[in-house]
């Protein structure tokens, strides 16, 4: 027997409130990273983080945003010795970017304020709460798994 469905209403409320609470909660750690990067910034050196060394054009499409908003946004990074540039041996029209030691490192301390933030809250919370937090985390990951 199959799960009932849920009515229309109920999921676009649900949605509604999802939306609302995901983009408080982000709001919130971006605020927690004490970077001083702006939320674009602090994006592109996280994709930079996770995926390098990378293209320009493999940020642009990990960010989802046009080239020339990348070729700003690393020039910010590189000016503020967090990301260096270097070009292709054997194709000098290609450059590939990558952390430097204070990107990685701000990367790092970024993360860390922001789990710390989290962390803090959570102790709060009683087990049952987090136990549902616990699955509501499985079920973020299976939307998302399904999305691809």
């Amino acid at each position: 027997m199959s799960a009932p469905a849920i009515a229309l209403a109920d999921t676009t409320r649900l949605a509604s409130q999802l939306r609302l609470g995901v983009t408080r909660l982000a709001r919130k750690l971006r605020q927690e990273t004490g970077s001083g990067l702006t939320p674009s910034l602090l994006s592109a050196l996280a994709t930079i983080g996770r995926n390098e060394p990378l293209t320009l054009g493999d940020l642009a499409d990990a960010e989802r945003i046009r080239r020339s908003s990348v070729t700003r946004i690393v020039a910010a990074l590189v000016e503020a010795d967090l990301v260096a540039r270097g070009s292709d041996p054997s194709d000098r029209r290609t450059t590939w970017i990558r952390l430097t030691p204070r990107g990685h490192k701000l990367l790092e301390r970024s993360r860390s304020r922001k789990d710390a933030y989290l962390a803090t809250r959570l102790r709060s919370l009683d087990p049952a709460q987090v136990a549902v937090l616990e699955r509501a985390i499985e079920i973020f990951e299976q939307m998302l798994a399904e999305e691809k």
